[in-house]
């Protein structure tokens, strides 16, 4: 049944789902996976529903959403796709990106402890970039940005709240709605001649929908996940490797993308030079595949993705 979990041979339960961060690229395509599910009981709340620098407010808000969901006798479930996203910004006011992804995962982690499942989502700046193969989800962790140490902290509070939840890393998410990588490439590609990208930097393109069908899968199991996973389209390339591949789905010459490196163009945080993530724990957990990166962007390109 579409919108409930069954439990031996009780009648369903219903999974009433909590969406943080609603607004955003992520959120936007979790509420699509949830509505094409046929879910009902789905609150969505943005920033301004629900203020993560306020412990004091998402503490509140949790409890007050957990007491109507116990109330129906329905299963818990949050997707946290709400994070301080301003990865230069971070290196100069790490205070404010610490409290929304170090402390207010750890704040819903706690409400929800024993009370519900939380799903969270997590990245690959919290390694160093410097592997020459795939992060498998046990790789010591070592970041070198304020943005990774941030995002680090808040999978260590997750996991010090002691519940049920699974922090999923991701990587070079990008995404119909908000600003991303490839939204950025169809831009400039219809108002430059040329455009100049960095090939000394390799991960995996990941496109929202995709992640978000992910997300919802593991929420909707009605066995425990692990505690860390990775989700990314399979597959590797650069980011010169993936706008010439944006330019060739868009029906432009990929030849106007011109290589260049990192150096050249200095940014405030540090970005990984290899951001593959290991998706074998994945596949292991019993969960859907994920598909190649090209795959992936095709569908995307041919989905209204300009709208």
């Amino acid at each position: 049944m579409v919108g409930a979990a069954q439990v031996g041979d009780r009648q369903p339960v219903t999974v009433h789902w909590l969406v943080t961060g609603a607004r955003g690229q992520l959120g936007h395509d979790l509420l699509a996976v949830l509505a094409a599910r046929g879910e009902q009981a789905v609150t969505a709340v943005g920033r301004a529903e629900l203020d993560l620098t306020d412990e004091a407010a998402v503490r509140s808000a949790v409890r007050e959403w957990l007491s109507s969901v116990g109330g129906n006798g329905g299963r818990a479930v949050v997707l946290n796709a709400a994070a301080y996203t301003a990865v230069d910004d971070a290196e100069t006011d790490e205070s404010t990106a610490q409290v929304v992804n170090g402390n207010a995962p750890g704040w819903l982690a706690d409400e929800l402890a024993g009370r519900g499942r939380l799903v969270h989502v997590s990245t690959d700046y919290v390694f160093d970039g410097t592997a020459t193969e795939p992060y498998p989800v046990d790789a010591p962790p070592s970041p070198r940005s304020a943005y990774g140490r941030t995002k680090l902290a808040g999978e260590r509070a997750v996991a010090a709240a002691g519940g049920e939840a699974t922090v999923v890393r991701t990587a070079w998410v990008y995404g119909r709605y908000g600003a991303n990588f490839v939204r950025t490439m169809l831009r400039l590609e219809g108002e430059r001649e040329t455009v100049s990208v960095v090939d000394d930097q390799v991960g995996s393109p990941t496109w929202s929908a995709d992640l978000a069908a992910g997300l919802v899968e593991i929420g909707a199991r009605t066995t425990a996940s692990p505690p860390v996973l990775h989700y990314t389209n399979s597959g590797q390339v650069s980011w010169w490797g993936l706008a010439r591949a944006v330019f060739e789905e868009a029906g432009a010459d990929p030849a106007r993308v011109l290589p260049t490196s990192t150096e050249a163009f200095p940014r405030p945080a540090p970005r990984p030079a290899y951001s593959v993530l290991d998706g074998r724990a994945w596949v292991a957990a019993g969960l859907a595949p994920a598909r190649p990166w090209r795959r992936a962007l095709t569908e995307a390109m041919t989905s209204g993705f300009r709208d």
